[in-house]
């Protein structure tokens, strides 16, 4: 199965994809992982993306593209896979169409997690990062009265891009630019909502039952 996952910062996507790859045994492809490997292998195409991201740049678009063409070529991408965190704009979603067509192939579904706005700016301003061993806290769902990390001991911190007001930009940028994304999926026919909110487990349980009438 092909599957692409789509929703705001801070809809769980990255736990989401994990769980979900997990169960159809399908490798979980993020561009993150992409850029990763890339660049620590030292690839042509990682040494192109480390000059952007050195400056803090967005990567282009040829340059994630080509990235993620060659890691869909891959032989346990073959029969499946699941992507996160790309396509991100619709010029992105129609060379992925073109890339899938090319080996004749295509996307089965596409996963939108919903999640509404201000739970998205309590999920993320509410995080608190330990500067010791790096674990996430929550102010609201661990129920922390310190600032001190209970595993080691550390002093909790908030990452700059936790703070309300940068959530609200990335927020901004993603209804600027994934927000035509999703219409583009709706378009083709083969958009599915979940419902965001709530455990994790609930969560994953409604996104499964979404795939379920697909699988073989």
């Amino acid at each position: 199965m092909r599957i692409v996952l789509v929703g705001p910062p801070g809809a769980g996507k990255g736990t989401q994809a994990q769980f979900i790859a997990s169960h159809l045994s399908v490798p979980k492809i993020s561009t993150g992982d992409i850029f990763r490997a890339n660049v620590s292998g030292g690839t042509e195409l990682g040494l192109q993306a480390k000059q952007y991201m050195d400056r803090g740049d967005l990567v282009p678009d040829e340059v994630t593209i080509a990235m993620v063409r060659d890691r869909l070529g891959e032989e346990d991408a073959r029969d499946g896979f699941l992507l996160d965190g790309f396509p991100r704009n619709v010029p992105q979603a129609e060379t992925l169409k073109k890339i899938l067509a090319e080996w004749d192939a295509r996307l089965d579904i596409v996963l939108e997690l919903v999640v509404d706005e201000d739970e998205v700016v309590r999920r993320l301003s509410g995080r608190r990062t330990c500067d010791r061993c790096g674990r996430i806290w929550h102010v609201d769902f661990d129920d922390k009265q310190d600032d001190i990390c209970d595993d080691c001991g550390g002093h909790l911190f908030q990452r700059d891009d936790d703070k309300e007001e940068v959530v609200m930009h990335r927020l901004e940028v993603y209804r600027h630019d994934t927000a035509p994304l999703v219409q583009f999926y709706a378009d083709e026919n083969i958009l599915v909502g979940i419902d965001a909110t709530g455990p994790v487990e609930e969560v994953t349980k409604r996104a499964l039952a979404a795939l379920r009438p697909l699988e073989k």
